[in-house]
């Protein structure tokens, strides 16, 4: 059933930044969302959710890639593949929780792009 009306928003709690090391990042959370993050630091993993930003409108319409870009694979949907092509860009990774340092959390292996958007963040 197709609700009326319905209006998702999306507000970024904070942004991921590269490092000088290859794999680690650290997530810097605007200061109003900061006491959310208490207690995160017994943590070894979190899953981080982020907005895929740099999608155009028509990347957002491809339904079906060749997995990992390779033409010899068929064509497969984007459902079925963690390819960045969907209609809500929205990222996930399971990361390791290196650090807490106020608001900011360094992590191992977060699969984004510098200055990418962060719009939640789970227990992993």
């Amino acid at each position: 059933m197709k609700k009326k009306g319905l209006r998702i928003e999306l507000h970024p709690i904070g942004v991921a930044r590269k490092t000088e090391k290859r794999d680690l990042m650290v997530i810097s959370i605007n200061p109003e969302y900061a006491e959310g993050l208490d207690g995160i630091e017994r943590l070894d993993y979190i899953y981080v959710l982020y907005w895929m930003d740099r999608l155009s409108e028509e990347d957002r319409k491809v339904l079906k890639v060749h997995p990992r870009g390779d033409r010899s694979r068929p064509l497969t949907g984007v459902f079925a593949l963690r390819s960045p092509m969907r209609p809500n860009p929205i990222g996930l990774t399971r990361v390791r929780l290196l650090r807490r340092e106020g608001n900011k959390l360094y992590v191992e292996g977060l699969d984004a792009l510098d200055g990418t958007p962060v719009v939640d963040i789970k227990s992993g």
